[in-house]
């Protein structure tokens, strides 16, 4: 029951990011680090990448379909991962030191955690509450 639920929370949060990308992109344009090329593109596309997933991971009637999503999340994850430390760096290098570490140290901490939730909402994995027996 609890994994359900996840599974669907983390559905609509990702779909309401996907569509944040989409409709007003300047936040997260401004934390792209000046490598990653097309920025305006790559913003719209991972909007897109959300908003996909989301689905993918909610629709309970395919199994295989929920795995890729739940994948395919996790790897959105952990591609952003450089966006979110560049902005933590961004932003405690301005004159007021920005959010602070009480935000972005938790800000990273989250990260490898909601990769991994990708993972077992998606039922890509059972770890750590797999059954031994």
């Amino acid at each position: 029951m609890i994994r359900t639920i996840l599974t669907y929370l983390l559905a609509i949060f990702y779909a309401y990011a996907g569509y944040r990308h989409i409709v007003g992109p300047e936040p997260f344009l401004s934390i792209t680090p000046g490598w990653v090329p097309a920025p305006e593109a790559v913003i719209l596309l991972t909007g897109i990448a959300e908003i996909a997933g989301a689905i993918a991971l909610a629709q309970p009637w395919s199994c295989k379909l929920r795995q890729a999503g739940g994948v395919g999340l996790a790897l959105y994850a952990l591609c952003v991962w450089p966006a979110n430390i560049n902005h933590m760096m961004m932003d405690m290098a301005s004159a007021d030191g920005g959010f602070g570490m009480g935000y972005h140290v938790p800000r990273m901490i989250a990260q490898p955690i909601i990769i991994w939730l990708a993972l077992w909402c998606g039922r890509v994995t059972d770890w750590p509450f797999r059954k031994h027996g």
